[in-house]
């Protein structure tokens, strides 16, 4: 049974060609919609936030809603609805959904013009018209980037209508002049649009249009140059960073797997090329590191030219939360059980902060698997190996703080805990770290994790790693100081160092060792092929 979920215009789901009933609550209806586009696990309490107010029960509106979104849906051999304790997803592998359609078909080159004249009357309607929820900003920021995204699609197809060889003039300069209003802040709009207007010899229209945009451009802090043709210019306009990193969200492949003792690992793919296999390191989601300060920025350029393949360390993310057993062997056995998955043979292994020693105990085990391997701010030996009795109460007091300051926005808790790992971040990236602490864990698995890696020791087998390896600290790392990079580098045979100029236990997007840090991991890789 075919099912087709139209996007644009009114909310509407057809099953075989005949239009369904949709439930009359808006907040079912939206749900509906935004798990269609997303096509990818959500946490339960995630989606309570996003969809309904604290003072209601929203655990149960959100069973409700999804009582009446499953016979929607579901099928008598298909369930595609698919929801257990903790998260919600719907396979949309075999639904037509029109504004994914759209976006295919403007992958192909050679579109007619009534083609391209036809999608653009599709996408003139409003996306998800009657579905706003003013009193849910969460929501309504998806809404918006949304609605975005479809003008952005209605800009390549009005671009494409005013450069067409099979189009007149006139009517390209009709094109280029509803192009230019859709996207008044895009240069390359603006340039058409002149471009058209000189070409036609409206020289008047020429001067007066130039010096608007030129004052409109100066005004809003964009670099622009009325003088280039726009079929002369040769490269893109600026990436917008957040555009693309919602690109990279929404491509990536999240899916799960089991371990031996049952829980089950969330793990996301991204990219095509040599693979990198990140090893888990606390404080991860799956969803939400690409809006990271600290590690979208990483992320984006190894997935650029790279199968990155990375997951949620138990107990964390996406992955299982409710679990048993949260040891360093589980860590090992977990990235196990990510690589076998994803059935990689050959792959460069990069391991950050614990992920590091879980890392060099996987290399060890399995040298035929590991091409290459990359430490950074990694450690051998937790605090409790060799720790005196201050310094372990000092960590078990830690501990004991996190338990009731996790995730809050607690001057106390937030000053011990973020002046150790980024202690340069400014007051805005500060708050994400606050925000991102309550959606990545609980509070009781946080002391877990604390306690756990207080007992990792890995150095009897740093002379038993074999393969290429690049150890990599920031020189003021006031979390795991850099001799303990340093005793890693020289024990482990042909190793090599490289110190960034940081104090960050975590590398903040912005400075410039994250970017030192991305070129000499694409060195050492290259280096190593």
């Amino acid at each position: 049974m075919g099912i087709t979920i139209q996007l644009l215009g009114e909310l509407t789901v057809y099953r075989d060609g005949d239009r369904v009933s949709l439930p009359r609550s808006k907040r079912t209806r939206a749900l509906l919609a935004f798990l269609a586009l997303a096509a990818r696990p959500h946490r339960r309490d995630r989606l309570c936030e996003i969809f309904w107010e604290l003072p209601d029960d929203p655990r149960a509106s959100l069973r409700w809603s999804l009582s009446k979104i499953r016979p929607i849906v579901n099928t008598p051999d298909i369930n595609r609805l698919i929801a257990d304790r903790e998260r919600v997803s719907l396979d949309t592998d075999d639904i037509l959904i029109d504004i994914r359609s759209i976006a295919c078909q403007l992958e192909t080159p050679d579109l007619s013009v009534d083609d391209l004249k036809a999608i653009n009357s599709e996408l003139k309607e409003p996306f998800l018209e009657g579905i706003d929820l003013p009193d849910q900003e969460l929501f309504q920021q998806w809404l918006l980037a949304e609605r975005e995204e479809v003008g952005r699609l209605r800009g390549k197809i009005l671009s494409r209508l005013s450069s067409h060889p099979e189009i007149s003039l006139p009517d390209q300069l009709r094109w280029a002049r509803y192009w230019e209003s859709l996207e008044p802040y895009n240069s390359l709009a603006a340039t058409q649009l002149l471009t058209k207007l000189e070409r036609m010899g409206l020289t008047q229209e020429l001067a007066r249009i130039r010096s608007q945009l030129a004052e409109r451009f100066r005004k809003a802090g964009i670099a622009w140059s009325p003088c280039a043709p726009a079929e002369e210019e040769s490269g893109l306009p600026p990436v917008n960073e957040q555009l693309l990193e919602r690109k990279l969200l929404t491509s990536q492949k999240i899916e799960f797997c089991t371990a031996a003792d049952g829980a089950r690992i969330a793990y996301a793919t991204i990219g095509k090329g040599a693979p990198i296999v990140k090893a888990a390191n606390w404080l991860s989601h799956l969803e939400y590191d690409w809006d990271s300060p600290i590690w979208s920025p990483l992320f984006r350029e190894l997935s650029l030219d790279h199968r990155f393949i990375r997951y949620d360390e138990r107990g964390n993310g996406l992955s299982d939360w409710d679990v048993d057993n949260i040891t360093f062997e589980s860590f090992v056995t977990d990235l196990e059980t990510v690589v076998d998955a994803c059935g990689v043979d050959k792959f460069t292994l990069l391991g950050i902060s614990q992920g590091a020693a879980v890392s060099i105990e996987y290399a060890v085990r399995y040298p035929e698997k590991v091409k290459q391997l990359i430490l950074f701010g990694g450690y051998a030996a937790g605090w409790r190996i060799g720790a005196t009795e201050s310094v372990v109460k000092e960590r078990e007091a830690v501990m004991t703080l996190t338990k009731v300051g996790w995730g809050q926005d607690n001057p106390a808790y937030r000053q011990i805990f973020s002046s150790t790992f980024m202690p340069s971040a400014n007051a805005n990236e500060l708050a994400w770290f606050n925000e991102f602490q309550r959606l990545t864990t609980s509070p009781e698995n946080a002391a877990r994790f604390l306690s756990v890696f207080g007992s990792i020791d890995v150095r009897d087998q740093l002379r038993r790693v074999t393969v290429p390896t690049l150890v990599i600290h920031s020189l003021g790392d006031q979390r795991i100081p850099v001799k303990s990079a340093c005793d890693i580098a020289s024990s482990i045979p042909n190793a090599s160092f490289v110190g960034l100029e940081s104090d960050g236990h975590l590398l903040l997007g912005r400075e410039s060792a994250s970017r030192v840090f991305v070129e000499e991991v694409r060195k050492f890789i290259s280096n190593n092929k």
